[in-house]
C-alpha cells in the first residue's frame, strides 16, 4: 500500500525570491539557479530543502546538514557547511514560516474534509440561512435559520452553525464543531471539536439545590483568531464573552462565561479561565495555567505553565507558581525549599548515625 501525500508538491522557489520575500541576507553574491522545493528539519534536510536554525541546541546538527539553504541568526551564520546557503535573519523561524506558507499554502487553513466546493449532498442548510459565494458545506453539516456565512468559508462535516449565528469570510469551521449564539469575524480558524456559545456554568447555589441562571450573552470572536481542537468557549451570562483579534488558543482550553481576552494573546493547551476574568492585549498563558474569575491580567504579562493565578497581574509582569507570583519571588521560594529539604535530609541522616 502506498503512503498518501496529504499536501501537494510545492512549486520550487528561487533563493533570490525567498530573500526578497523575507528580507534575509545571503553571503553568496550570485544565487542564480539556486532553488528550494520543500522544507525539513535541520537533521533530515536534503539538497532541495529549506530549514532553519534558531536554538543553539541544534548547532551540532547544523554543521552536518545537507539543506540547500538555512535561515540563521547572524551569530550562527558561520556554523553551516559549505554546501548550505546561510540566509541571515534576525528572526529565522519567522522567516522560515513565511516561506513555508508560500510553499504549502493549503496547510495554512483547514479545508473541507471531502475536498469539494459548494453545498454537498447530505448537508442541511436552512432556507432562511444566507451563504455568500464560494462557501463550502460538507456532508452532515447543519446551518440553522437566519445564520449567515461569508464568502470563501468552509463548514466541515458534522459541524453545527446555530440560528442567527454570523460567520465571517474565509473562516474554517472544523468537523463536529458547534457554533451557537456567536459572532465570528474574518479569517478565523476553529479546529475540529471546538464548541462555542454553549451555556456558561452559572447556578445560584443554596442548601435547597442549585438554581440554573439563564445565560443570555453571546460570544464575539474577532478577526484572525485560531482556536485549537476540543476547546470550549462559553457564551456570556449577562454580557458577551470576547476573544480579541489575532489571539491564538491551543487545544483543550476552557474559557468560561463573560471572559474578555484581548488582542494577540497566546493561550497554550489545557488552560482554564474562570468566569469574568480579563486578559489584556498580548498576554501569554503557558500550558495548564488556571485563572481564577473576576481578575485582570495586564497587557503583555506572561504566566509560566502549570501556575494558578488568583490575583490581578500587573502589565508586563512575568509570574509563575501556585499561587502565582513574580518569577523572581517564585524562584527564591523554590531555592529556599530545596535548601531546607536538603538540610532536613542531612540532619535526619546524622541522627540515624548517632543513634546506631
Amino acid at each position: 500500500m502506498s503512503e498518501p501525500d496529504f499536501f501537494p508538491e510545492p512549486e520550487r522557489l528561487p533563493l533570490d525570491e525567498i530573500i526578497a520575500l523575507t528580507g534575509a541576507k545571503a553571503p553568496v553574491a550570485d544565487l542564480t539557479g539556486r532553488f528550494v522545493g520543500g522544507i525539513a528539519p535541520i537533521d533530515n534536510a536534503g539538497p532541495d530543502d529549506l530549514t532553519f536554525l534558531e536554538n543553539p541546541a541544534y548547532l551540532d546538527q547544523a554543521g552536518k546538514t545537507r539543506a540547500a539553504a538555512c535561515f540563521v541568526a547572524p551569530r550562527f551564520a558561520g556554523k553551516l557547511p559549505e554546501g548550505t546557503v546561510a540566509l541571515v535573519s534576525p528572526q529565522p523561524y519567522k522567516a522560515f514560516a513565511q516561506v513555508a506558507g508560500r510553499l504549502y499554502p493549503t496547510a495554512l487553513r483547514p479545508g473541507g474534509i471531502f475536498g469539494h466546493s459548494g453545498i454537498a449532498p447530505g448537508a442541511q442548510v436552512h432556507p432562511e440561512a444566507r451563504l455568500e459565494r464560494g462557501v463550502t458545506v460538507d456532508p452532515g453539516a447543519v446551518i440553522g435559520p437566519g445564520a449567515e456565512v461569508g464568502q470563501g468559508s468552509v463548514i466541515a462535516a458534522g459541524a453545527v452553525i446555530g440560528p442567527q449565528v454570523r460567520i465571517g469570510r474565509q473562516v474554517s469551521v472544523g468537523a463536529n464543531a458547534t457554533i451557537l449564539h456567536a459572532l465570528v469575524g474574518d479569517r478565523v480558524i476553529l479546529h475540529p471539536g471546538v464548541h462555542v456559545g454553549q451555556d456558561g456554568f452559572g447556578f445560584a447555589m443554596g442548601p435547597g439545590g442549585h438554581l440554573k441562571v439563564p445565560q443570555i450573552g453571546r460570544v464575539i470572536i474577532q478577526d484572525d483568531v485560531e482556536i485549537g481542537a476540543g476547546s470550549c468557549i462559553d457564551r456570556g451570562a449577562n454580557r458577551d464573552t470576547v476573544i480579541g483579534e489575532g489571539t491564538k488558543i491551543d487545544n483543550l482550553v476552557q474559557i468560561a462565561h463573560n471572559v474578555v481576552i484581548g488582542r494577540h494573546c497566546v493561550i497554550v493547551s489545557q488552560v482554564g479561565i474562570s468566569g469574568s476574568a480579563t486578559l489584556e492585549d498580548f498576554v501569554v498563558l503557558g500550558g495548564q495555567v488556571g485563572v481564577v474569575g473576576h481578575l485582570t491580567i495586564g497587557m503583555g504579562a506572561q504566566i509560566a505553565g502549570s501556575s494558578n493565578v488568583n490575583s490581578d497581574v500587573p502589565r508586563g509582569a512575568r509570574w509563575g507558581g501556585t499561587p502565582a507570583k513574580p518569577v523572581r519571588d517564585w524562584f527564591r521560594e523554590m531555592l529556599w525549599l530545596k535548601k531546607m529539604a536538603a538540610r532536613g535530609s542531612a540532619g535526619h541522616g546524622a541522627e540515624t548515625k548517632d543513634g546506631e
